[in-house]
């Protein structure tokens, strides 16, 4: 019998709980070791809640990375994932970090070149990759039906789904819904044009909701952004219009759409009308192809794939199977790096309150 993949997982708050259940149905291939916090007791409360007993726990980073293990989840805060992969990576482990990949560009290089360096793997925890609807707007897009594309429009918002705790403290995440969702939006339209390199960014960030006590129970403490909107170059001529909302007077903050030179692409949110609704996670809605045919305009509506029933678990797994078989990362590094290096800009620039330059350093 093949060796188990022996996991660990640093950070056991709510997100690692996802983590453990993905790691747990693929228990005739991979172990859990165990898992740090830096809260004492905590992972141990962790795994006792989770009935894994025999699983190690560990109230500093260093006893776990001293064990036997090949791989580890980091689940940590935002503005510790960079040091948390880093660590590992330097600890000869390949590393599954949960998304946003950091707070800054720079974390992002730094991460980056420690897995170079390691020859690990290092893959960001983007599940919506996984969707079979996700492969469905990458075969379109990638068909090359649509032409050259030039302009995407992008992003979602929720009417009402402000989180709190750790979301919403910049020392803890850095930002706000700019990165805990947005980063998904700029992973699903990116990823389907192949990922080009930013070159310029212009945003605007708001705190209208987050610091007004009618909407939010932690406005006191609240210093991250509710919603964000950017106007992004890219190379090859492409622009994206982003847009994200934690909360809003609105039903949605708009479709998703592709413009190419031969047709375009629309995909609109899977659920409106509903307070979390409209906020891109991975679920796609109705899809629609608009082109001319024979000197009509047409509108073809583009069935869509079975959804998957678990993209977490195939995230988690095709990390594993990385690692068992020594491949690639399932998501490339670099392509995490320029998702930070937007999000990273888009900070800069709202916070200046002019366009900013896009600087990625030789990688």
């Amino acid at each position: 019998m093949a060796k188990k993949l022996r996991v660990g997982i640093i950070g056991t708050g709510s997100i690692a709980h996802a983590h453990l259940h993905s790691y747990l149905k693929l228990a005739d291939d991979v172990k859990v070791i165990g898992g740090s916090d830096i809260v004492p007791g905590k992972a141990r409360a962790f795994f006792d809640k989770n009935d894994l007993p025999q699983a190690k726990a560990f109230d500093n980073n260093e006893e776990l990375l001293a064990c036997e293990l090949d791989a580890v989840s980091v689940c940590t805060y935002n503005s510790t994932h960079a040091a948390c992969t880093i660590a590992a990576l330097e600890a000869g482990l390949n590393v599954l970090c949960e998304k946003p990949m950091s707070v800054t560009l720079d974390e992002a290089v730094e991460m980056y070149r420690a897995a170079k360096k390691a020859k690990k793997i290092l893959t960001v925890g983007f599940q919506p990759r996984f969707d079979p609807n996700m492969d469905l707007v990458r075969d379109i897009v990638g068909s090359g039906v649509l032409g050259k594309i030039y302009y995407i429009q992008t992003g979602g918002g929720r009417r009402r789904g402000m989180p709190g705790g750790t979301f919403i403290r910049r020392e803890l995440a850095g930002v706000g819904a700019l990165a805990d969702i947005g980063c998904y939006s700029l992973d699903m339209v990116l990823s389907a044009v192949g990922y080009p390199k930013p070159l310029t960014v212009s945003a605007c960030a708001f705190d209208n909701f987050g610091k007004n006590p009618k909407h939010s129970r932690e406005s006191d403490v609240f210093d991250v952004d509710d919603h964000s909107v950017a106007f992004i170059r890219l190379e090859g001529g492409i622009v994206l219009d982003f847009r994200i909302s934690w909360a809003m007077h609105m039903d949605s903050m708009g479709d998703t759409m592709f413009f190419g030179t031969d047709a375009g692409l629309k995909i609109k949110p899977a659920a409106v009308n509903h307070a979390w609704s409209g906020a891109w996670d991975g679920t796609i809605g109705p899809m629609f192809l608009y082109s001319d045919v024979a000197g009509q305009h047409c509108e073809t509506p583009i069935p869509l794939r079975n959804p998957s029933d678990d993209r977490f678990l195939l995230k988690v797994k095709k990390f594993c199977d990385a690692v068992r078989e020594k491949g690639e990362s399932p998501i490339p590094t670099i392509q995490s790096v320029y998702n930070q290096a937007i999000i990273d800009g888009m900070f800069r620039s709202s916070q200046l309150n002019k366009e900013v330059e896009i600087k990625i350093p030789k990688l």
